[in-house]
């Protein structure tokens, strides 16, 4: 078992790890998600101690690696790394790339190293290319071997880090299959990835990082199919979201409406999308709430996912119990309803905000 408590990293421009706290468990099987920058690839190199943590402490099995005068090379025995530009040595042949380690590092014989080589090779796959030369393999095949060689040592667990992402799109299947296979044994696994429907089929576990820790983690189907975290229902829908809140009557209306335009304008929406929703930001929020409410307090999100181009409205506003869907100005509501579909409103007395109306924009 992996114990990781307040684990932080930072260096001088930037800290991609500011408070990490979890446990991984024998045999559990991780994906490592989330938009790039947010730490992913710090986190696990840190488990292996290729990156020292500025604070906090890792155990493993009840050892604390991060203790002073640990033996790293002891826990680099423990925990085997697959990198994604594969890391194989040029001038030696494929399988003494997948000998050296046992030999060098675990005493091993020749023979002994040889033998067990070769039936890891069987398992990736590539055994007619034992005597080959790294350059005279394609990319998957090269990341097959890098696996290959991790699993020579014999590690309890393995860490992943982007192990797809340097590979042309027709390799990428190739690798993951032997990935695959590895999942299904003992081992204790950790994939940074953003391959979400490799995540969701191989994991039992998944970490959303964002906001430089894991700020969601939870069975591939509660982060999939139900994440709790704007965030990662936004990273895992593909959404782009636009926030905006509004605490006054006084607020820049022209500039609002400008910075829809633009957020429009960079995700490539249509003219005629844009205008219904910025339509739908002047009849619902201009003309209705800012009016009614005497103290504005409105936080409006519009969305825009990447699968299909389609587009959310909502709008999380105080005050008393307003349904505008039943109760603004009828000329208003049948502008508004020109340019949305699917309306929702809720009511939940218990929040700040505690009306929320949400609509799709029409296209």
């Amino acid at each position: 078992m992996i114990r990781i408590e307040h684990l932080k990293k930072e260096y001088s421009d930037v800290t991609p790890l500011k408070d990490v706290s979890t446990e991984i468990r024998d045999g559990d099987v991780i994906s490592v998600i989330g938009p790039s920058g947010t730490g992913k690839s710090t986190f696990i190199r840190c488990i292996n101690l290729l990156e020292k943590p500025t604070d906090g402490r890792i155990f493993i099995d009840d050892m604390e690696i991060t203790a002073p005068g640990c033996n790293i090379e002891k826990v680099r025995r423990k925990v085997g790394m697959v990198f994604q530009s594969f890391n194989l040595f040029p001038h030696i042949t494929v399988i003494e790339n997948i000998m050296l380690a046992p030999m060098d590092l675990a005493g091993k014989s020749k023979q002994e190293a040889y033998d067990e080589g070769m039936e890891l090779l069987r398992l990736v796959g590539l055994s007619e290319k034992a005597l080959s030369y790294p350059e005279e393999l394609s990319g998957g095949q090269k990341q097959r071997i890098a696996i290959a060689r991790t699993l020579a040592m014999d590690p309890e667990i393995i860490l992943m880090d982007e192990p797809t992402s340097a590979l042309d799109p027709t390799m990428v299947g190739e690798v993951q299959e032997v990935i695959r296979k590895l999942s299904k044994t003992v081992k204790t696994m950790m994939i940074v990835t953003h391959e979400m429907n490799f995540a969701k089929a191989i994991s039992n576990r998944v970490f959303y990082m964002d906001e430089g820790g894991i700020l969601e983690s939870g069975t591939p189907e509660e982060i999939f199919d139900h994440p709790e975290n704007p965030k990662t229902r936004r990273f895992v829908q593909q959404l782009k979201a636009l926030e905006i809140d509004i605490e006054s009557r006084d607020y820049d209306f022209p500039g609002t409406q400008g910075r829809i335009e633009a957020y429009c304008i960079k995700n490539q929406v249509s003219r005629r999308l844009t205008k219904h929703v910025q339509l739908t930001f002047e009849e619902l929020i201009q003309q209705n709430l800012v009016k009614i409410l005497e103290y504005p307090g409105i936080h409006i999100c519009i969305e825009i996912s990447d699968r299909d181009g389609a587009m959310v409205f909502s709008a999380d506003y105080n005050g008393p119990r307003y349904d505008i869907l039943s109760e603004c100005d009828p000329l208003s509501l049948a502008v508004l309803k020109s340019a949305v579909s699917k309306e929702e409103y809720f009511f939940d007395g218990t929040k700040e905000y505690a009306n929320r109306i949400s609509m799709e924009i029409k296209p």
